[in-house]
């Protein structure tokens, strides 16, 4: 492709260097978090019903064992289907990226060794709650539909160790933005000499 063609392609391009004007990657992430977490937390809730159970009755919640379960499930559900968008979103950005050079993050990794594992991250991620909607799945459909207890202690603790990895990878992409200035709108537009409140 010849220059002239380039220059108006980029000119086409948002501050990010994206065709549009906030990366979609980003708030992706704070969703598929927020859902799993969401999901973890109100399984945990539910195996524990026994014990707050005399809290509930007291605060006068009208509390049901089955209603954790149920937020649990549908949460995983959502985190699984939305996870898919945001892994796309992450390749997808990460590909029109112009990280800096020269420069290393926090763990002393270069900016396309971190966008490596920063993706290798996200497609294990992506795996495992996927893996986890299944197992969860199962349990709620199958091997547990009957019982009390819809979860099994197994599928918390992964969660929990799903949280490390997942806390690691939020790492990961925080030393994009913040050492790299991969997507960061504020950070591109100071560095086009623009005023970065033009975004508001």
């Amino acid at each position: 492709m010849s220059p002239d063609l380039i220059d108006p392609l980029k000119a086409q391009l948002g501050a990010n260097g994206l065709p549009y004007a906030l990366p979609i990657h980003p708030n992706l992430v704070h969703l598929t978090l927020g859902l799993f977490i969401v999901a973890i937390a109100f399984d945990i809730v539910g195996v524990l019903f026994p014990l707050e159970k005399p809290i509930f009755k007291f605060l006068a919640i009208p509390a049901t064992r089955s209603n954790f379960f149920d937020v649990g499930w549908y949460n995983m559900l959502a985190a699984a289907i939305v996870t898919f968008f945001t892994v796309a979103a992450g390749f997808y950005e990460v590909m029109l990226a112009e990280p800096a050079t020269g420069v290393k993050s926090a763990w002393g990794l270069e900016a396309m060794d971190t966008m490596l594992w920063h993706g290798l991250g996200g497609i294990l991620l992506l795996m495992a709650i996927v893996g986890m909607t299944v197992w969860r799945g199962f349990q709620r459909f199958v091997w547990r539909k009957e019982m009390a207890r819809q979860v099994q202690w197994g599928y918390l603790w992964a969660g929990l160790a799903i949280f490390v990895l997942m806390f690691a990878q939020g790492t990961l992409g925080a030393h994009l933005g913040g050492d790299f200035g991969v997507h960061v709108s504020a950070d591109r537009l100071l560095q086009l000499g623009e005023d970065p409140n033009a975004l508001l």
